[in-house]
């Protein structure tokens, strides 16, 4: 019996080291490959190739210049009795601005009228002893020398009313000099004398600048380098002239370009244009710096895709495109300008196409992308943006 336990156990511990050896064989067999699994798709914001008439502007900075500029001064000396205008108030040609005191200027106005009134008696009295000597004269009663003599005395009497005459209109013309008028339309500036002082004619500043706001114009620089397309524009007719703010968000008036400066400015390179605008709702200022858009051409369906598309590489500007498969290939692109966030393409592209407007970091070539919509591409917007502001 204990015989049959030994062979029972001896064969047991052997079947179990069997076992075990079977399974030791087994798991450390080499298992057949596995195919590793696709990367997958990376998400990227993507925008359409857009085929539309672009405008091709040519960009420089100006200065807001009055189109008319006056500064009021007094042509005679006297006291400011009047003023008739608010500081910054618009107004017309011809408006009473100030008014000197006009009694001095009245009386040298009315003794020169008695004095020619005076003189005037003189020469009706010498006309008619003039008239009584020359018959007598005829008669032989009167010598030809007393004619002779009457004669010049009433031309001298004449002439001296021409002479007051004269005076008079003189006179007439301070009397006017009194009342301070707007030569042109325009807006008042800031006061520089005030009533109850005396004005002269040497005063610097004078009373008060007037400046003409409507229309205005502008004076801005471009390269030496567009001088003969501009040329060649302005001979096929009239070129518009776009104003914007300095951060290049709003658009403050449109106007047309009057000239190009006869000499360029060797010192910069640069040549100077000026242009005109209706300014009616007065956005242009007197002084303001600005960025002016000159239009130049209009491309016939050009084009277009957003700017932050375009990339920077060793060979040049380049996009990466979408094909048909959802996968990604750089192209190699020609831009013709960037302006308000979109690019002008001159070749690489065609309509319709897509390219990957945002997400491009992640990509490589023949790389499955995914695209977003709608919020998920505004947060992607926002990611990337925050992400290009942190250095």
């Amino acid at each position: 019996m204990r015989k049959r336990i030994l062979v029972l156990g001896i064969l047991l511990i052997a079947a179990c080291g069997g076992g075990l050896a079977a399974w030791r064989h087994f798991h450390d067999a080499p298992q057949p490959a596995q195919a590793a699994p696709p990367p997958p798709a990376v998400p990227v914001v993507a925008a359409p190739v857009v085929s539309h008439d672009v405008p091709i502007y040519l960009r420089g900075v100006g200065t807001v210049i009055a189109y008319n500029n006056v500064i009021i001064r007094s042509q005679i000396t006297g006291q400011l009795v009047n003023i008739a205008f608010h500081q910054g108030q618009t107004v017309k040609k011809g408006d009473l601005l100030a008014e000197i005191d006009p009694r001095p200027y009245q009386a040298q106005l009315d003794q020169a009228i008695a004095n020619r009134d005076r003189d005037q008696a003189l020469v009706v009295n010498a006309e008619a002893n003039l008239n009584r000597y020359v018959p007598l004269a005829k008669k032989g009663y009167a010598t030809s020398q007393l004619v002779d003599t009457q004669k010049a005395q009433l031309q001298q009497l004449q002439a001296t009313v021409k002479s007051d005459d004269a005076v008079i209109e003189q006179a007439k013309t301070n009397l006017s000099y009194t009342q301070l008028t707007s030569p042109i339309d325009g807006v008042t500036g800031i006061r520089q004398i005030d009533i109850g002082n005396i004005i002269h004619p040497t005063d610097p500043n004078g009373l008060v600048d007037v400046t003409q706001i409507q229309p205005i114009s502008l004076l801005f620089t471009l390269p030496q380098t567009d001088f003969v397309e501009i040329q060649q524009q302005m001979a096929k007719g009239s070129l518009t002239v776009l104003a914007y703010s300095q951060d290049e968000k709003m658009q403050l008036d449109k106007g047309t370009l009057d000239l190009i400066d006869n000499q360029i400015i060797q010192t910069t390179g640069t040549i100077r244009l000026r242009a005109t605008f209706p300014n009616t709702e007065r956005r242009l200022w007197p002084g303001e710096l600005i960025n002016a858009r000159l239009l130049l051409d209009t491309r016939q369906n050009g084009l277009t895709i957003p700017a932050a598309a375009v990339q920077q590489g060793p060979k040049g500007p380049f996009v990466w495109v979408i094909g048909s498969d959802e996968t990604v290939q750089v192209r190699p692109v020609a831009v013709a300008q960037i302006s308000d966030g979109q690019a002008l393409i001159d070749s690489g592209l065609a309509a319709n196409e897509k390219v990957v407007r945002d997400g491009q970091y992640r990509l490589q070539e023949g790389a499955l992308v995914r695209e977003l919509h709608g919020k998920a591409a505004e947060e992607a917007d926002l990611q990337s943006a925050v992400e290009q502001a942190i250095p």
